[in-house]
């Protein structure tokens, strides 16, 4: 899981002195809203390499023809115990097959990086900053699951029926 700080980030909001642009320059690395995002799509080149941020309450649904021109998506978490971000992680990562960088972003807290990651998020723009020793006490609090998830799909009963050990997901951290 990467934490990301968001001084350094290259991501850059298309914005203007009145808040987001309605038709942002064609830049790499611009994070647009999903609005602006929707005003510039069918005319900006699938080489430009571009992400968007979704609310939690939009249906994810709205970007099932374009997760392959997004290099990121950013999804937002209002409060720390509003879940439904996580639902909509795993419904890009395992209904629309989404391969760029997914990330948490809000009222997000280092708890919530074990479940970010079994839902499919790379990153993650922690609330407060914890240390890297509390990032991985967390991290690796469980070293197996019941339940599937994005990156092992069966449960714990289906893969020991199939004679294989539980194994580990360990989170890295970094840039």
């Amino acid at each position: 899981m990467k934490i990301v700080d968001p001084l350094h980030d290259r991501w850059q909001h298309a914005e203007g002195e009145d808040g987001p642009r309605p038709h942002p320059a064609q830049v790499n690395y611009a994070l647009l809203t999903l609005e602006q995002w929707h005003a510039v799509r069918a005319h900006w080149p699938t080489s430009c390499i571009v992400g968007v941020e979704v609310s939690n309450d939009v249906d994810i649904n709205l970007l099932h023809g374009d997760v392959a021109r997004l290099a990121l998506i950013v999804l937002e978490f209002p409060k720390w115990t509003d879940g439904r971000a996580y639902t909509q992680g795993r419904t890009l990562r395992t209904r629309f097959g989404y391969q760029g960088e997914l990330r948490a972003r809000g009222e997000v807290v280092v708890d919530m990086l074990p479940l970010l990651h079994r839902t499919g998020f790379d990153s993650a723009i922690l609330r407060d900053h914890p240390s890297t020793a509390t990032i991985e006490r967390v991290t690796q609090a469980f070293s197996a699951h019941y339940q599937g998830d994005v990156h092992e799909p069966r449960s714990h009963d289906a893969r020991r029926a199939n004679g294989q050990a539980l194994r580990a997901e360990v989170l890295h951290v970094g840039d």
